[in-house]
């Protein structure tokens, strides 16, 4: 099925507004002909400059942090935010490595845990829900997922900025070759209902009947309960997808997690409170990896406060 991305000409483009967006997507496929280790030192530095100059971000950065971390101290949440901003410019480079390098370049980086998890989900002849979540390494992650998981829908949430919005659909789809809206439910229960494989994010803030107000570390967050929902209508199994960056520039590792005892149940809410739980263990083995400058409890309904609106 042909999509408005693989059509849309780059000469509308053009306009200086979009010019740092071409900035970033040539760093990035200069940055991916670096050796990996340079990648990291380089798109660390960076992020060191964007702590610096994104004060909004850092708002952002620092009152999630808050929110999600209120046993550290102030010295230890201001070196997690540093940490962070390192972490989002190391994103940068490595997106390329995702979207520009070779499979075989990016097979050699990585250390898989869990795989018997995948093929005991794939003995049992069903559809699989694969759950990952905001982190830093997501779009390298999703490179390394279309390898492990052949045949992989991913699900995709629209950017308004319409170049991003291509530049990141085209990137994805070297790997995940199709895409499913995160608002076509009909298009993944049929996926799943053929046996296939769909990508969703755990943290994905959607509105209406298939969300739910659930606790993320300490505070209620609008969370989807599609995961639930999709697995109880199509009998598909949900294994969990973490991808970390090793210390040392030294490459990944990803988990694929066990799938949860007794999943789905007819509590919707339980269930999706069991995801999110399993979300927060993996964010605690690295939380500066975590995409903090995801605005995670934005949109609640009163009395509920914005809690980004601080000076």
């Amino acid at each position: 099925m042909s999509s408005k991305h693989d059509s849309i000409s780059y000469v509308r483009f053009l306009a200086p507004r979009f010019w740092p967006i071409w900035i970033l997507q040539w760093w990035m496929k200069f940055a991916a002909l670096l050796p990996y280790p340079y990648q990291i030192i380089i798109g660390k530095r960076l992020g060191r400059i964007g702590f610096y100059i994104s004060a909004k971000k850092r708002r952002i950065v620092k009152r999630n942090l808050e929110i999600c971390f209120p046993e550290l101290s102030d010295v230890e949440q201001k070196k997690l935010l540093k940490e962070h901003f390192e972490a989002m410019g190391a994103a940068f480079s490595e997106m390329g490595l995702g979207w520009y390098s070779s499979t075989e370049r990016l097979l050699n980086l990585i250390q898989v845990e869990g795989l018997e998890h995948l093929e005991e989900a794939r003995k049992k002849g069903k559809g699989i829900i694969v759950l990952c979540a905001h982190f830093t390494t997501l779009e390298t992650s999703t490179s390394i997922l279309g390898e492990l998981f052949p045949g992989l829908k991913t699900v995709y949430s629209p950017q308004s900025n319409e170049m991003i919005d291509t530049m990141i659909y085209q990137g994805r789809q070297r790997l995940a070759k199709q895409q499913i809206s995160k608002d076509n439910i009909r298009a993944m229960v049929r996926e799943l209902r053929n046996n296939g494989v769909v990508g969703y994010l755990a943290d994905l803030v959607t509105e209406g009947s298939n969300s739910a107000l659930i606790p993320f570390f300490t505070e209620p967050a609008i969370t989807t309960t599609t995961v639930s929902k999709l697995a109880k209508i199509t009998d598909a199994t949900v294994l969990t997808y973490f991808f970390t960056r090793l210390p040392g520039k030294t490459g990944y590792v990803v988990n694929i997690g066990a799938p949860l005892s007794n999943f789905p149940t007819d509590d919707v809410i339980a269930d999706t409170r069991r995801l999110v739980k399993r979300l927060e263990d993996y964010i605690r083995r690295a939380p500066e990896q975590y995409m903090w400058t995801y605005r995670r409890f934005k949109d609640r309904p009163h009395p509920y406060p914005d809690v980004y609106d601080v000076e």
